[in-house]
């Protein structure tokens, strides 16, 4: 059995290598700054870039909301880039029961339109898996 290895963390977050061709992005519930999570987040699109993959699974269930920064930076700089330029095409998000967690990611996830790239929200990171293992793993 191939173990997950840690590719990046830091206080925002962790992001594994899966096993099975995509990344895990499992966010932290410490206060963070909006550094910590813009090089969260870079390191994301690097990891996307280094293996070809396309697609993320997104565990949020412990998460602090985004900041208005941290949203208008990911959904007007980071995500563009991460679909362009790192081939970034599917995201299953494990949403937090957090009310705020869920505005502040439904902000981000609005601004896919034009995009080739789908989002898809789950309760369970079972049925997160379940439905990446479904989709292309690797962006072309």
């Amino acid at each position: 059995m191939i173990v997950p290895k840690i590719y990046f963390q830091n206080v925002a977050g962790q992001l594994v290598e899966d096993p099975a061709g995509f990344l895990r992005a499992n966010w932290h519930g410490q206060p963070r700054s909006f550094d910590d999570t813009r090089t969260l987040f870079t390191q994301m699109q690097r990891a996307l870039q280094r293996y070809g993959w396309s697609r993320i699974l997104i565990n949020q269930v412990g998460m602090r909301p985004f900041s208005a920064q941290e949203q208008n930076w990911v959904a007007k700089e980071w995500l563009p880039q991460a679909v362009q330029q790192g081939g970034y095409r599917y995201g299953a998000v494990v949403v937090s029961r957090e009310v705020l967690v869920r505005l502040a990611t439904a902000y981000i996830t609005t601004h896919v339109q034009g995009m080739p790239l789908i989002y898809r929200s789950f309760d369970a990171e079972a049925e997160a898996v379940q439905w990446l293992l479904q989709q292309p793993s690797f962006s072309y």
